[in-house]
Parts: structure tokens; C-alpha cells; sequence
């Protein structure tokens, strides 16, 4: 399966507004948002992301493409542990174009969701960016602590909390 680059998906999100003139309002993660947050050598063959508005008219174009997409409305919802409250209204816009607008997180957000699963993969992927945005330990916990307070009371936060603390070892102390 062919790698997707950033660049291509958003000649493709356009080319999907084009043609239908339905809008398109995503909040990307996982590796594509990678490359937007500059490594530019994370590949991956799909697309993760929150979609405001219908999602199937818009994954079945991106399949159509050749592009699987992981697309929900929640990202929240895919894991026992919430997102830090807020992680919307937080979100940076990367692209904005009529009909279409594509957002990230804010990196200490993004963060939070590399560690909500916690593989090597996403626990590389949050070290790139707590060390690119110069994202201080204190903030990670910060975060944390605030998806914890949002997530229903379940064994999986017991390795999130582990999984936080294991990350927070690896970084030097800072002010938050």
C-alpha cells in the first residue's frame, strides 16, 4: 500500500470539496499530523483524524483514492482515557481554504493522545514533540492529570498514569 503524505491529502480534501461542495472541517493526528509538526520522514498509509459533519461520504472517497481513513467525530472516544477538556477550542489551524479547514492539536495535547496508547511508535512520536515545542514535564503531567479528571474511573488509567509517568522519567525537569 502506498504511503499518503500530507501534501496529497490536502490535494485530495480539495479535490473532495470541489466536487461535492461539501465542507470539511478535520482535526488530523497521528502520523500526517507528525508531518505537519515537521518530520517530515513519519510515513504511514491512512488517515487519523476528528471530522465535523458526515464521515462516510468522505471515507469512502479517501478509500475510492486509495487512502484508508480512521475518521470519527470523537477522538476522545478512542480510548478508556478522555482527551484534556478543551483539546478542540485549543487546536491550531494548519490549513484554511473555502470549505475547507484542516486543524491540529496543540502539541501538549498531542501529546496526551501518543500516550493514551502508549506503543513505541506513539511514545517516539510525543518525544518528537515535547522536544520540537520545547513542551516542559510539568505540562505533560498537567495534561494528564486533566484527561484523568475527565476519564470514567477504569483499570486503564492505572497504565495510563504508569504510562505518563514512565514518558515524564525520559524528560529533564523544567518549569511548566
Amino acid at each position: 500500500m502506498p504511503t499518503i503524505t500530507a501534501d496529497r491529502l490536502i490535494a485530495l480534501l480539495k479535490q473532495f470539496v470541489e466536487t461535492t461542495g461539501q465542507p470539511i472541517d478535520l482535526l488530523l493526528v497521528g502520523a500526517l499530523a507528525m508531518q505537519c509538526y515537521g518530520l517530515r520522514e513519519r510515513y504511514t498509509n491512512d488517515v487519523d483524524g476528528e471530522l465535523s459533519g458526515p464521515l462516510q461520504p468522505l471515507v469512502r472517497f479517501l478509500t475510492d483514492e486509495g487512502v484508508p481513513a480512521d475518521l470519527t467525530q470523537d477522538i476522545s472516544g478512542w480510548s478508556i482515557v478522555a482527551m484534556p477538556p478543551g483539546y478542540r477550542d485549543r487546536a491550531t489551524h494548519f490549513v484554511s481554504h473555502p470549505g475547507l479547514r484542516i486543524r491540529l492539536l496543540e502539541p501538549v495535547d498531542f501529546v496526551i493522545a501518543k500516550l493514551r496508547r502508549g506503543i513505541e511508535i506513539d511514545l517516539d512520536d510525543a518525544l518528537y514533540v515535547v522536544r520540537r515545542f520545547q513542551i516542559s514535564r510539568g505540562a505533560v503531567e498537567q495534561a494528564a492529570a486533566a484527561a484523568i479528571a475527565a476519564s470514567p474511573q477504569d483499570t486503564a488509567l492505572f497504565v495510563f498514569r504508569k504510562t505518563v509517568e514512565l514518558f515524564c522519567g525520559q524528560l529533564p525537569d523544567s518549569p511548566s
